[in-house]
């Protein structure tokens, strides 16, 4: 059973308005693109499986998997002012909860161009909101792909990318395997299966990995983290097993989590390295919100309609208003009622004063 389209789409409305709140502007784009774009980067892709189809010209099309590659194709490469871009696009895919092709709303933001820190910090907080406004129970989860590259610079690519999967996937006993056939020195592999095994508060995580990786490789990244903590508070976890794919990804990645879905239902970060092999000069980083994840939210259903039920005998209309609108502005849901309706679940009732 699906999730009640009134549902996704309020969601989709608060998410979208909070990104024109920071100054971001909608991107809107065809439902289709060259195939060839999808086939050089299918790594980057959350499915390989892609629809095809040849138009009237003999050119090979694709049904939009993603939307990322869309606007880094289409959109300007100016690598020294920013473009601060939203998108609410059906993209079309094979979906983890059905296993067969689905028109997916999708919703997310890229900011592109001269990226700073304070870029990847405002990215992470509306990270952080975005979450918020589907769940109050949420968690947002943040790496740095820098340190373990700084780790590993030294081995090809194919090494690399091997353990880089197996921090992902916390197999600390693949891990060492694969350090001692590439030749990782026992020290930096054992740095590795610690990194695998620490995540949690960044107060917590920090000082550890400070602790593990200063004199062995150049700390900023780490330096980064830390300011980015402090700033950003709330439910934040420090993971270093939230790794990406490393020919397209690099710095600050992060997933993003709510109670009731097994998967991260918001993904994203720095990916600069894809800005770079489709010859742009430009960097970027940004996320996506995989709305068909929420559909899960309907095995947890909410234990109260409301959080308010506002009762009025015979009050002015402008007092009941007022009374509505201030308990509204505190966050809250209202249904207003001369009596309380049978079976309505609600968390506290007030009266009009």
């Amino acid at each position: 059973m699906n999730l009640p389209l009134s549902m996704t789409e309020s969601i989709a409305f608060r998410l979208r308005s909070l990104y024109r709140r920071y100054g971001y502007s909608q991107y809107k784009m065809s439902k289709f693109e060259e195939y060839d774009l999808y086939a050089r980067n299918k790594d980057f892709l959350l499915s390989e499986n892609v629809i095809t189809f040849t138009d009237l010209s003999g050119k090979l099309l694709a049904l939009k998997p993603d939307v990322t590659l869309s606007i880094v194709k289409n959109s300007r490469d100016d690598a020294v002012g920013l473009q601060k871009l939203y998108y609410h696009e059906n993209v079309y895919r094979v979906s983890k909860n059905s296993q067969g092709f689905r028109e997916i709303q999708q919703v997310g933001l890229e900011c592109l161009g001269n990226i700073d820190d304070y870029c990847i910090l405002e990215v992470l907080q509306l990270a952080q909101k975005s979450l918020e406004q589907i769940s109050g129970d949420s968690v947002l989860e943040v790496s740095h792909l820098g340190l373990i590259s700084a780790l590993t610079e030294n081995l090809s690519a194919d090494r690399k990318a091997e353990i880089f999967r197996c921090v992902g996937s916390k197999n600390a006993h693949e891990l060492l395997a694969v350090c001692k056939e590439a030749g990782v020195e026992d020290k930096i592999a054992e740095i590795l299966k610690a990194l695998t095994a620490i995540g949690g508060a960044p107060d917590t995580v920090l000082p550890r990995v400070k602790a593990l990786l200063t004199g062995i490789v150049d700390t900023k990244p780490l330096a980064l983290l830390e300011q980015l903590s402090s700033l950003l508070g709330g439910k934040l976890r420090i993971d270093f097993s939230v790794v990406d794919d490393i020919h397209y990804y690099n710095g600050i990645v992060f997933k993003g989590f709510v109670r009731g879905v097994p998967d991260a239902v918001l993904s994203g970060g720095q990916y600069d390295k894809l800005m770079q092999k489709l010859k742009r000069q430009s960097a970027a980083i940004g996320f996506a919100v995989y709305l068909d994840l929420l559909e899960r939210l309907e095995q947890a259903p909410e234990e109260y309609d409301v959080d308010t039920v506002l009762l009025y005998t015979d009050e002015p209309i402008s007092q009941i208003n007022a009374a509505a609108k201030a308990l509204m502005e505190s966050g809250k849901s209202v249904a207003v009622y001369r009596q309380i309706p049978d079976g309505l679940r609600y968390r506290e009732a007030k009266t009009v004063r």
